[in-house]
């Protein structure tokens, strides 16, 4: 593609669910990109994409394929980041990598740029992009936080099938025309995790996201407990979560019980503070039957709370219902706005 002014970006993972929002997610955004580097395995190479009309090939990913790259933003599995995102960061980039390879680690920047952009001057070469589920749950309690101190949260999610990649949402598809047409579903995906059981997706409901730990929680679900702890600086803060594959599409849903540190606050002081943060589209209004619905928040980038209650039995206890797209809040536009705070910042060079 043709030069302009702006910063060499590259996307690994570029033929994948969240690789084409990534590249969609930069046009919608006009970032200012002077080159754009499409990178997949090698199996993948040689396919084209386009991006503002014009077709660009995607080529294998490789170390060298980071020469001149400013920016590279990775989603193309753990192993990929691990082998190539130090690469890149040798070469001079800045990663922005979006699976959990590095989320943990301690000199590794976990951000969400509503919650904690003031990381970003931490990092050394590698950010973080949080899990998608850990995204929209901290966005809409960060106001909280700051505001009134957080001291525990339960959640439930109840996550979409592209979170488990294009072949789920197949399998989904193909699921529910057979069961409609009176056949038996092939469950050949779903969970993806340890053991080798298939489940039928359509028409049901899977408590596993991942595999399961020691603990009997999943790693879908410690990730959501980690991630939450050290985004939100809170080290100490109480988290439990329970993760649950439903068969829709596109979009996570999630019931969040949580407890802050203060007294006598009511349920519309929470729906103020929640709505005027940075982010957040406040849905809830009971009398109207507004709430969000996944169905409703596809190809937007902001989250959706609602149903904001106070706890029956607990002062300081309040109940939300929390949704976005988990392709673009929970991946790509994550990502892509970590890369616009970079350079907002100054940190890009």
């Amino acid at each position: 593609m043709p030069q302009e002014r702006g910063f060499h970006v590259a996307v690994v993972g570029a033929t994948g669910a969240v690789g084409q929002q990534m590249i969609q997610t930069l046009e919608n955004r006009d970032f200012p990109i002077s080159k754009l580097s499409l990178l997949s395995s090698a199996r993948s190479a040689g396919k084209k994409a386009v991006y503002k009309g014009q077709e660009i090939t995607v080529e294998e990913a490789t170390p060298e394929s980071f020469e001149g790259v400013d920016i590279a933003l990775f989603s193309a599995g753990g192993s990929v980041s691990k082998a190539l995102a130090p690469e890149a960061v040798k070469r001079g980039a800045i990663v922005v990598d979006n699976t959990s390879a590095f989320r943990m680690d301690e000199n590794v920047p976990l951000v969400v740029p509503e919650v904690n952009a003031s990381d970003l001057h931490n990092h050394n070469g590698i950010i973080a992009n949080p899990n998608c589920s850990t995204i929209q749950m901290v966005v809409a309690l960060e106001p909280l936080s700051q505001k009134f101190g957080l001291k525990k949260v339960i959640v439930s999610t109840y996550q979409a099938v592209s979170g488990a990649g294009a072949a789920a949402v197949a399998e989904l598809n193909d699921q529910t025309r057979a069961i409609l047409d009176g056949k038996e579903a092939e469950p050949k995906i779903l969970p993806v995790g340890s053991g080798e059981k298939h489940y039928q997706i359509a028409f049901n409901a899977i408590p596993q996201i991942d595999k399961f730990e020691e603990n009997g929680f999943t790693f879908e679900e410690m990730k959501m407990i980690n991630e939450t702890k050290k985004i939100m600086h809170l080290p100490e803060l109480q988290v439990a979560a329970t993760c649950v594959r439903l068969p829709v599409g596109t979009g996570h849903s999630e019931s969040v019980y949580f407890e802050i540190d203060a007294e006598g606050i009511s349920a519309e002081e929470v729906k103020s503070l929640v709505g005027d943060a940075p982010g957040v589209v406040l849905q809830d209004n009971p009398s109207e039957q507004l709430y969000p619905m996944p169905a409703y928040c596809v190809g937007k980038n902001d989250v959706f709370v609602g149903r904001i209650r106070k706890d029956l039995d607990n002062e300081n206890g309040f109940h939300m219902w929390v949704v976005s797209d988990n392709l673009l809040k929970g991946a790509a536009w994550n990502s892509v706005q970590i890369a616009e705070t970079l350079i907002d910042l100054g940190l890009v060079k």
